[in-house]
């Protein structure tokens, strides 16, 4: 009995043959890097009531709890993906002149 799959799955099928089987030591490496990926680690850490607050009606307005927003807001920072819009809004009027 043939069950119906979709295009995805279809083209594993076709390509089954081709498949290569990672290394051991390939195998490994993925798997450290996924769990790097993946691990989550716990912090305490002071901040003002003031921003907490702040931050809890920033997380309500996007819909996301504030524990989520503060962990994204700190990957940007270190990944250099943060922007800074007052900056940002700033520049472009520099080179508006």
């Amino acid at each position: 009995m043939k069950k119906n799959i979709d295009a995805f799955e279809q083209s594993i099928e076709d390509n089954a043959e081709k498949f290569v089987s990672l290394s051991d030591t390939e195998m490994s490496e993925v798997e450290t890097i996924i769990n790097a990926a993946n691990k989550t680690k716990n912090i305490n850490i002071r901040i003002s009531a003031y921003d907490i607050e702040k931050v809890k009606k920033k997380s309500t307005e996007e819909g996301i709890p504030y524990q989520t927003l503060i962990s994204s807001i700190i990957h940007k920072y270190v990944a250099g993906t943060l922007v800074d819009e007052k900056a940002v809004l700033k520049s472009m009027e520099l080179l508006r002149r």
